[in-house]
């Protein structure tokens, strides 16, 4: 009688391997299917090493760089270093703001972890003064951005002055950012970011 050959060790690890990459194909096209069927227009922010150089070095600024200290009679004064950078591409390192209702083509960038009950407190915010308005390229205004936790680092072109926003908002730091900036969520994303909005208060 003729006995059936037993698979190798190599026989045996190599069809694993398949089956991993047959499961991790499958749920990568699952993802692909929600993202579709959702229709959804959400972007997450992207790594800074994937980003585009600007056309000439960044400047790094630091919160600190914000107003001259300590604050004298005149109040809040604009550092004279971030005054310098005006016009000029920069570099800063912060905490996205975690909004109700975020504004489409834009986020706000603080020195510290910042949650907005807009429908709860109004204008009764908890934002520092020193808070940055990134706004997405001006092809992207239309993007809403989902919330990253934890500190990111954007780069852009700084604008400075009081400039009042759509919302009403008024802002005297503004960072204009490149169009590769941001990048589609895929599904997984997606899906905890909805998962995030149902828990927020």
């Amino acid at each position: 009688m003729q006995s059936t050959p037993t698979p190798g060790p190599a026989r045996a690890i190599g069809a694993r391997v398949i089956d991993r990459l047959t499961n991790a194909v499958a749920s990568a096209l699952v993802a692909l299917s929600v993202v579709c069927a959702l229709g959804t227009a959400v972007f997450t922010a992207a790594p800074a090493r994937a980003q585009t150089p600007v056309q000439s070095a960044p400047v790094a600024l630091h919160w600190q760089d914000f107003f001259v200290s300590p604050i004298g009679a005149q109040g809040l004064v604009l550092g004279e270093r971030l005054r310098q950078a005006q016009g000029k591409p920069v570099r800063i390192s912060g905490y996205m703001v975690q909004q109700e209702s975020g504004t489409p083509g834009q986020f706000l960038l603080t020195p510290r972890p910042v949650l907005m009950s807009q429908h709860a407190d109004g204008e009764a915010d908890d934002l520092p003064p020193a808070t940055v308005f990134v706004a997405l390229a001006p092809e992207q205004q239309d993007r809403m951005v989902a919330y990253t936790r934890g500190v990111i680092e954007i780069t852009g072109v700084l604008d400075l002055g009081r400039q009042e926003g759509p919302d009403g908002r008024v802002s005297w730091v503004r960072l204009q950012l490149p169009a590769d900036s941001t990048r589609a969520m895929n599904g997984l994303e997606y899906l905890t970011y909805r998962h995030s909005l149902q828990h927020l208060h």
